[in-house]
């Protein structure tokens, strides 16, 4: 009993793996046959077609470089996307939890729920001399 839907290994998965790898490890050897033989060595062989030696450089370099950019570029779209901070929706949605008031045992953990931006401001934004012992507990 198979089924298709499994990320287990099966027949076809392990010949499409050794597949791939066989077919990267031939890239790869090509690549660097490509990247450090001297030109005329390549066209004593035969193999005239071949991209400019600055393309051996330049494309990783290339590569590399865009990967801080698309981090910073996801970053930068992230922050076009997320809501302005006077929106209600920063504060409240429909999946929103209000707080049960229901009495609870003095040692038990409290439900999950959204805290008020009310009480949040208050605990955070008030002065100094209005913090008292029992806010610190």
């Amino acid at each position: 009993m198979s089924n298709k839907n499994s990320p287990g290994p099966s027949h076809e998965r392990a010949i499409y793996g050794f597949v791939m790898y066989m077919s990267s490890t031939f890239a790869l050897c090509l690549y660097l046959i490509w990247a450090y033989l001297p030109k005329s060595w390549l066209h004593y062989v035969g193999l005239t077609y071949w991209p400019q030696k600055y393309w051996a450089l330049a494309v990783p370099v290339y590569c590399s470089v865009c990967i801080p950019f698309l981090y910073f570029f996801y970053t930068a779209y992230n922050f076009t996307i997320t809501l302005p901070l006077d929106s209600i929706n920063t504060m409240q949605d429909i999946h929103s939890r209000a707080a049960s008031h229901v009495a609870e045992p003095s040692l038990s953990i409290p439900q999950i729920s959204d805290i008020p931006i009310s009480e949040v401001n208050k605990l955070l934004y008030r002065r100094r001399k209005q913090i008292t012992e029992s806010d610190v507990k």
